[in-house]
């Protein structure tokens, strides 16, 4: 009897690993927003961020995470913008270290440029977890709109990054 009521979680903790690994996240459309967000840490993230700026589907950009050691002059030597997204468009934050506190740098971000829209960047096998955070910690009046970086991530990545997700939906019931 005891093994077949440990069965039930188990068997729930697996459908749902298989959700999370076969069905990632997908690039967002065109959808037009006030901003574009980024979260650094993965390949084309960035490239993304800047496509949607370029393409006029968001007004502004946070690239939400970089190290302080980053300058806007590196940035410009490995990415292809134009000068004039830059002065006017483009803020770096240097707050963050994790999901958690990208989203909370990405708040007041919001609040400063008064944003109503936000199109998010990251990674796809990153992305349901950020986008918790993010409605987690946005007001309820801004629009998230998830736009994946499709990947190849790993089994490992992709257990590790589950069980995160999981953690962070409990410890959200706990009012953590």
């Amino acid at each position: 009897m005891i093994l077949r009521i440990l069965s039930v979680p188990l068997l729930a903790w697996i459908l749902g690993f298989a959700w999370f690994a076969l069905l990632l996240p997908e690039p967002a459309g065109d959808q037009q927003t006030d901003a574009v967000v980024v979260l650094t840490g993965g390949a084309n993230r960035i490239d993304r961020a800047l496509d949607v700026l370029r393409n006029g589907e968001a007004k502004y950009m946070l690239i939400s995470g970089v190290d302080p050691d980053v300058r806007i002059a590196d940035l410009e030597a490995e990415y292809d913008w134009p000068k004039k997204l830059e002065k006017c468009c483009i803020d770096l934050g240097f707050r963050s270290v994790d999901t958690r506190s990208n989203a909370t740098e990405t708040a007041r971000w919001a609040e400063r440029r008064d944003v109503h829209s936000i199109r998010l960047v990251t990674s796809d096998w990153h992305m349901r977890r950020a986008e918790l955070e993010l409605a987690k910690t946005l007001p309820t009046d801004i629009t998230l709109i998830p736009d994946a970086v499709p990947t190849h991530p790993s089994f490992g990545q992709l257990f590790r990054e589950y069980n995160k997700y999981w953690l962070r939906v409990a410890a959200s019931w706990l009012g953590i």
